[in-house]
């Protein structure tokens, strides 16, 4: 399926707009208002579900590999999480995961 250049630049377009109203309904209606004790408590964890969502998905079915699971990303992970709640640091967590997975990757092929 090819799109015209107008096609294109008008799905661009409508997307800026939606993700411009989308943020603006939150930021620019609710942004100067005290929230709710309630709400500030659950956006604590908006960091951490949305980490683990955009890196969950590449180590269960990795492109690199044709989406087949691999242990060197799979040992990352682990690593990443066992660091993480160790040193409670996200910083340690991420420099331990990506040396298991550069020495994993230079093992295992």
């Amino acid at each position: 399926m090819t799109y015209s250049v107008a096609t294109i630049w008008g799905i661009i377009a409508v997307l800026g707009v939606a993700t411009f109203l989308i943020r603006f309904s939150f930021l620019g209606l609710l942004g100067s208002r005290e929230l709710p004790d309630w709400v500030l408590r659950h956006l604590r964890y908006t960091p951490v579900a949305v980490l683990p969502g955009l890196v969950a998905p590449l180590v269960i079915w990795p492109d690199a590999t044709g989406g087949v699971p691999d242990p060197a990303r799979a040992a990352a992970a682990i690593a990443t999480l066992a660091i993480g709640y160790w040193m409670r640091s996200t910083i340690w967590a991420i420099a331990a995961g990506t040396a298991v997975l550069f020495l994993g990757l230079r093992l295992v092929g």
